[in-house]
């Protein structure tokens, strides 16, 4: 590993926050005060906050402005009135002013031990466009000469602070595909183009993706962007993602939202991801109180699956600023770590704490999960529901997943889930036919099916169409003692069988989950899109235990050792050596939880926590009891 990349070292875990100095906002740079940002990083020190993302505005660092001639020809690019200087700052187009503040700001950065994710060429920020003067209404993302610019302002700021210690990573902008329109390909020529351009002058830093909204099929998609840069990132807000924006912000479903799309960015990726801006979004969403319980149980989860860090929007409030985008959004005058007097709220104590809990554990390192499968996203369905809510059930079911993209090599593994397979082209045939022959060799695979035309269907689940028709009303099924209401698809199946052993009959005597033996594996179907409906219908991934499905699969898995009886209360396993493992144990509901933990032949030996939590060990396993939204790390050792 490169000795910039520590940061992001699988296993280790950092706290941050985005900045804008406490007095100025986005105008820091221009309304200039090093004596506002030294104050900011005293607290943040004093907060025990190690890394800040921060951002060189575009518009202020490279403020060029066209100058035109007679018909309105282009005629020389200026900074302001003043020709480009023959230095190395102005070939770039870039005012010296502004970079030696930056040079300043990394100095004392290091003075107070930061460390900084720069987003270079940031020209969108909180709902406003900062580009350059002269480049008003090109299109920035794909403009020749905007490009050009664009790529001698990075080189530039790359290769003057490449040495500063306080420099952990290079970003390529903040949410860079806000900037303008582009089709993927020119999206993966912006992105490729960026990074070169900071790769050329350093090689030593890792390049972070700094967009969100990546989509497989979209615009900016997460194998490209995994291809091209070192780290991929999620801006995880509930109000701004898809089905994220349905139950309370302390509970399992909004929780596991950072955590879900993190992980599967990485598996879609190929990289490593972390939460890049995530937060409440201020009073209206939620109490500071509440919030803290929030990023206490996310920071934690983020940790046990291998997310390299957590950062929150922002790390100032700035509900006194009266320019722009600050006079617009109501949404970003209230999102700081700290307010407008200087005061921390709740938040900051749970990430000190979660830091030092961190920083004081017996491990280094947190060795990676155990995962059971690998959640397959297919054209055609709403892919982040489908795994979303893959995600959710399966870690109430003691399931972990990672994911892969249909149309990329699939990973080998002993389980496969097609979850809310949907239309007619959800899965290539040459992809189903390698699935199936790694289930005839012994894999299992779980499909269930939203409306989706497959080829075959009867020969691997062994049900057969009878009839197909538009559902009018919602169905209940009978899951092993438990009572799952409000099924629903668009299309409603009649099925005869055909081999098939139905575990489970809807409230309209239609077969609703199915298990059939296929070579030396299992074909698992559910006639019902589970996951979409745990992910975009309000509280029922919580008050309906869809769960059950799964839970009913019993998933095979790497040998692990641990299973709670909980399902808000979720284990992750952790392998330090072949007689040693790490439970995190995390309770993602608001209140508190007692789970029992049984072990196979393993014993608990170690208890680590930091927030009031309970163990007793037992010849079964151990009790644990776990306050609302908090976390804690069992150690178990092999039976000798």
């Amino acid at each position: 590993m490169k000795q910039n990349q520590k940061l992001f070292e699988s296993g280790k875990f950092f706290t941050g926050c985005n900045y804008w100095a406490s007095h100025a906002g986005t105008n820091m740079w221009h309304d200039w005060s090093p004596e506002a940002v030294e104050a900011d990083f005293d607290r943040l020190q004093k907060a025990n906050i190690r890394v800040l993302r921060m951002f060189p505005l575009w518009s202020d660092f490279q403020p060029l402005k066209m100058h035109y001639t007679g018909g309105g020809g282009e005629k020389e690019l200026r900074l302001g009135e003043d020709p480009l200087p023959h230095t190395e700052a102005g070939r770039a187009g870039v005012d010296i002013l502004m970079a030696d503040r930056f040079d300043w700001f990394c100095d004392k950065a290091e003075e107070y031990g930061l460390k900084l994710v720069v987003g270079l060429v940031t020209g969108w920020m909180s709902g406003r466009m900062y580009m350059p003067e002269a480049f008003a209404g090109r299109p920035l993302l794909t403009d020749p000469m905007v490009n050009k610019w664009q790529v001698k302002f990075v080189r530039y700021m790359v290769r003057r602070f490449k040495t500063k210690p306080a420099i952990a990573a290079w970003d390529l902008g903040n949410e860079c595909n806000c900037m303008g329109s582009a089709t993927a390909d020119e999206a993966y020529r912006w992105a490729d183009m960026i990074t070169n351009a900071i790769k050329v002058e350093d090689s030593a830093h890792p390049v972070v993706s700094g967009m969100h909204s990546l989509d497989p099929e979209g615009t900016w998609r997460p194998q490209d962007q995994g291809e091209i840069l070192d780290i991929l990132c999620t801006h995880p807000y509930p109000i701004f993602t898809p089905h994220c924006d349905t139950d309370p912000i302390n509970t399992m479903k909004t929780i596991l939202h950072s955590t879900s799309e993190s992980v599967m960015y990485a598996g879609l990726g190929g990289v490593p991801c972390f939460i890049e801006e995530a937060g409440t979004l201020g009073p209206m969403i939620a109490d500071e109180g509440i919030a803290a319980d929030f990023v206490r149980a996310a920071m934690f989860s983020a940790w046990a699956h291998d997310l390299r860090g957590y950062v929150w929007w922002c790390a100032n409030e700035q509900s006194h600023l009266s320019h722009t985008p600050y006079d617009w959004c109501a949404v970003e005058r209230e999102l700081g770590l700290f307010r407008v007097d200087g005061s921390p709220k709740p938040v900051v104590h749970e990430m000190t704490a979660f830091t030092q809990f961190v920083d004081d554990f017996a491990y280094e390192t947190l060795p990676p999960r155990i995962t059971d499968g690998v959640c397959i996203l297919t054209h055609e369905q709403d892919r982040w529901a489908a795994a979303y809510g893959a995600f959710i059930l399966a870690k109430q079911a003691g399931v972990d997943l990672t994911y892969a993209w249909c149309e990329d090599e699939i990973p080998e593994a002993k389980s496969y889930l097609l979850p809310s397979l949907t239309g007619n082209l959800s899965i290539h045939r040459h992809v189903l036919r390698e699935l199936l022959r790694r289930v005839e060799e012994g894999a299992t695979l779980y499909l269930s099916l939203n409306d989706s035309l497959l080829s075959p269907f009867a020969e691997i689940t062994g049900l057969r169409v009878k009839t197909r028709e538009r559902r009018v009303h919602p169905v209940s099924v009978e899951m092993d003692r438990s009572k799952v209401d409000g099924l629903w698809n668009d299309f409603r199946y009649l099925y005869d069988l055909a081999g098939a052993e139905v575990l489970a009959y809807d409230s309209d005597d239609n077969p609703a989950f199915s298990r059939f033996a296929y070579g030396k594996g299992q074909i698992w179907f559910a006639a019902y899109p589970l996951e979409l409906m745990a992910a975009t219908k309000p509280g029922m991934a919580v008050s309906q235990p869809l769960w059950a499905f799964y839970d009913a699969m019993k998933l095979p898995s790497a040998n692990k050792a641990a299973r709670s009886d909980r399902a808000d209360l979720a284990v992750t396993e952790h392998i330090v050596d072949e007689n040693t493992r790490l439970l995190c144990l995390i309770n993602y509901a608001p209140a508190e939880s007692t789970a029992c933990v049984t072990l196979d032949g393993w014993q608990a030996e170690a208890f680590y926590d930091y927030k009031g939590g309970k163990m007793t060990a037992s010849d079964t396993g151990f009790t644990v009891t776990l306050p609302r939204n908090t976390g804690c790390v069992v150690k178990i050792r092999r039976d000798q």
